[in-house]
């Protein structure tokens, strides 16, 4: 009862929001580097919030079931497959014994994820089921996915209320441009006021070296004031550090847990996405916005979630119609019954 990798794609890894609580010891975070993602997907499925998916970048995997399940897609679009036919992106899917899912190379987007109704079997390591590829702990074996592999499930969950409602609108990340907004600091100090307006009125091109640690960007020299040197401190998900090349590396999901470099800024975490669904050669801007604005920022995207959950929750405009039909045969069928009397 699970699922059986046939192709496991470029990296396909086990991941959940992260291991938290041991970056002290040398452990990074880890986790998906696109909560909204994922979050989606297993609040399609009503999963719980931090349930472990499959995440995957630029080329998607091959996957067999071998037992009924329902599974959601989201992300970046992958052109799923199943049995060769279109799959529905951001959808509750059901999934039957022997069915065979596909991923092609990401149309839009560079990662895409899978929820699944009855849970992948996966051990909880350190409070975390997600994949720390440098430490080598969690997920399946601590490595990325590879052919053959197999993960079974951990529960028989093959219903949901709703089903014609669990369909959301599709996130598209297909613009090649991008204004991604930050908070400046922790070390914005440490940079000339020319520094700071190029960093703020310039364009930076993501380049080929972009993975799960950072993604390091090419563009205008972004200059130091003469003393520069700080002790390393700890590193946080979308710190912007600027090394003595003047480049920005925005650090991701396996960043190091602590850096010697400045941090100039921070992506807000509304727009981390924006980020991690980047390509090479795409255009990013950086605009300054205040701790305040991010935190409303990130308030209203919760509450964009629980509206999902609602709707999901709500049956579609189909089932009520058809309830209603089914009302009024009901009230006919009676008149007819009551008529013949």
């Amino acid at each position: 009862m699970g699922i059986r990798i046939l192709k496991a794609g470029m990296l396909t890894t086990v991941q959940d929001l992260g291991r938290t609580g041991y970056q002290s010891q040398g452990f990074s975070v880890a986790g998906v580097m696109d909560v909204r993602s994922f979050k989606i997907a297993n609040l399609l499925l009503d999963n719980p919030e931090n349930e472990a998916v499959l995440e995957f970048t630029l080329m998607g995997p091959t996957l067999e079931f071998t037992s009924e399940t329902i599974i959601a897609i989201t992300g970046g679009d992958f052109q799923p497959t199943i049995n060769g036919n279109p799959a529905p992106m951001y959808t509750a899917i059901y999934i039957n014994r022997g069915d065979v899912l596909k991923f092609s190379s990401a149309r839009t987007g560079s990662r895409g994820y899978i929820a699944f109704s009855c849970y992948l079997d996966i051990p909880v390591v350190m409070g975390s089921r997600c994949t720390n590829l440098k430490s080598q702990i969690g997920g399946l074996k601590g490595r990325k996915l590879m052919d053959g592999d197999y993960i079974g499930f951990r529960i028989k969950r093959r219903y949901l209320p709703f089903f014609l409602s669990r369909t959301l609108d599709l996130d598209e990340f297909d613009q090649e441009e991008t204004t991604v907004r930050v908070v400046m600091g922790p070390q914005d100090k440490m940079f000339s006021k020319q520094g700071i307006e190029t960093f703020l009125n310039s364009e930076y091109t993501v380049t080929s070296d972009f993975d799960r640690m950072g993604c390091r960007m090419e563009g205008p020299y972004i200059a130091r004031k003469e003393n520069a040197d700080m002790i390393s401190d700890g590193i946080a998900f979308g710190s912007i550090q600027v090394p003595a090349h003047g480049k920005p590396i925005v650090l991701l999901a396996d960043r190091q847990t602590t850096g010697g470099y400045p941090k100039i800024a921070t992506v807000a975490s509304v727009d981390i996405p924006k980020i991690v669904q980047r390509k090479t050669d795409h255009k990013v801007r950086f605009q300054a916005i205040t701790v305040q604005e991010a935190q409303k920022l990130y308030l209203e995207e919760e509450k964009e979630l629980l509206a999902m959950r609602s709707q999901i929750h709500t049956p579609c405009k189909e089932v009520l119609e058809c309830r209603l039909v089914a009302k009024r045969l009901t009230k006919l069928l009676t008149l007819a019954n009551e008529t013949q009397r």
